[in-house]
This record gives structure tokens, C-alpha cells and sequence, in this order.
């Protein structure tokens, strides 16, 4: 699965770095989502959105590796750079996007109300 993440991250704009570090990326990215899957779930039951979902997160940390998370624009003329603090530019980090598409597969790990006695 790791090299299937890879394709879709060059493929997205992650083309031309250096390949260990992208594999090791990808390959944690995988992980991370392989520890949250429910029960009996593998990534090949997740109808295709594993490999997108690992392939933005790995997207995300590699992009906050280098210090670009919250750019927003970027103009080459008289060198310009927006940054919005907090908002990765995109309505949302990466990370946060593949966990939500990954919702239905992965197990709950927030607060569950259960109920209260009467």
C-alpha cells in the first residue's frame, strides 16, 4: 500500500523529493491510519479512500516539515508570501481532511455519551 501512497502523493504535487524520506512518510502515514481502523477492517475495505487519505497526510507532514503549513499564496513578481495562522490555506490541514474522509472505517476515539439512569 506504501508505494500506492507514494504514486498519489507525486502525483499530487510531491514529486521531485527525496524518495526515503517520502517513503518513510508515507509508510508512517499508513500506520497511523492502520491503528485507527475498526475492528476486522483492512485498508483494502475502505472503497478506495485509503491511499488519498495516506497519500494527504503524508502531503501535510511533509509540508510541515518545511515549514510551509498556513501559506495561503505565493507570487514570484516582487516576491510575495500570505500566511494564514492556523488555517493551512485550504479550509482545513490535510491531516484533518483524511481522517474526516476516512471517518466511516476508523474507530471512534472522541467522547461517547452512553447514556444516563433514570
Amino acid at each position: 500500500m506504501t508505494e500506492q501512497v507514494m504514486e498519489l502523493v507525486q502525483a499530487l504535487g510531491g514529486a521531485g523529493q527525496d524518495e526515503e524520506m517520502l517513503r518513510t512518510l508515507c509508510a508512517a502515514a499508513c500506520r497511523t491510519l492502520d491503528r485507527r481502523l475498526k475492528d476486522g477492517l483492512t485498508a483494502e475495505d475502505c472503497d478506495g479512500v485509503y491511499p488519498l487519505a495516506a497519500a494527504w497526510m503524508a502531503m501535510d507532514w511533509l509540508r510541515g516539515s518545511r515549514g510551509m503549513e498556513g501559506i495561503t499564496s505565493l507570487t514570484a513578481g516582487d516576491i510575495s508570501v500570505r500566511r494564514e495562522a492556523g488555517s493551512g490555506g485550504d479550509g482545513g490541514n490535510l491531516t484533518q481532511r483524511a481522517l474526516e474522509l476516512m471517518g466511516p472505517y476508523l474507530r471512534s476515539d472522541g467522547f461517547v455519551f452512553r447514556g444516563v439512569r433514570g
